[in-house]
């Protein structure tokens, strides 16, 4: 079974190109909505290729991570704030190497669409443990619509998007924050039925 690092590491040097129609008229105009009110120390979990980059806010520090080194290093040159501080990790989100309360604040673009279901909770923990108590985690994720046209093309879409990807309309990531011991603060589509963002808190106390 192909693992999804060996997916990132297979198609980073064609993820740009690929990616290019839906990043221009889709999700460029929606990264900086990612970052509102973030300031501080943010973790940009899943960083991929760097699309985020240009959208970070000036007065934040920002680490990178993804599992794919060469992923990484097309990160290392649309990012070169993080690449010369050294703040771009290979880390898996499941698993983070950085002390509790580490920052202030944590997003990802399209990470949690792309981790098996058994991966959600424990991603979702490993952020709130990261993030400072009260601190928010913000989501921008696929999710299958509920309109019969666009849920249609999802289920034609999904063979590529799982092979190219990793990739699900339905990981349910939403309904995993509780189990997570996170609470939903905000969720709203922002494009159709198709792009959730969720904002999402960590808990007030870390627990022991």
């Amino acid at each position: 079974m192909t693992t999804n690092v060996e997916r990132y590491q297979r198609i980073a040097p064609l993820y740009d190109f690929l990616d290019g129609p839906f990043e221009r008229s889709r999700y460029r105009p929606l990264r900086p909505k990612l970052f509102d009110g973030l300031s501080g120390q943010l973790l940009d979990a899943g960083i991929g290729t760097g699309r985020n980059c240009e959208f970070y806010p000036p007065e934040a520090v920002v680490t990178g991570i993804d599992t794919s080194p060469a992923m990484l290093e097309r990160a290392r040159t649309r990012c070169p704030t993080l690449a010369a501080g050294g703040r771009l990790y290979e880390m898996d989100v499941t698993a983070l190497s950085f002390p509790t309360a580490s920052f202030d604040a944590a997003v990802s673009s399209f990470l949690f669409c792309v981790l098996p279901d058994n991966q959600q909770v424990p991603a979702l923990r490993e952020l709130g443990r990261v993030v400072r108590p009260g601190g928010l985690i913000r989501l921008l994720e696929y999710v299958r619509p509920s309109g019969q046209l666009r849920r249609a093309i999802t289920y034609i879409w999904q063979p590529w998007v799982a092979w190219a990807y990793g990739a699900s309309y339905d990981r349910h990531t939403e309904e995993r924050v509780p189990e997570a011991g996170l609470e939903v603060v905000e969720s709203r589509f922002v494009v159709d039925d198709i792009l959730k963002m969720l904002t999402v808190r960590a808990p007030a106390h870390q627990v022991a």
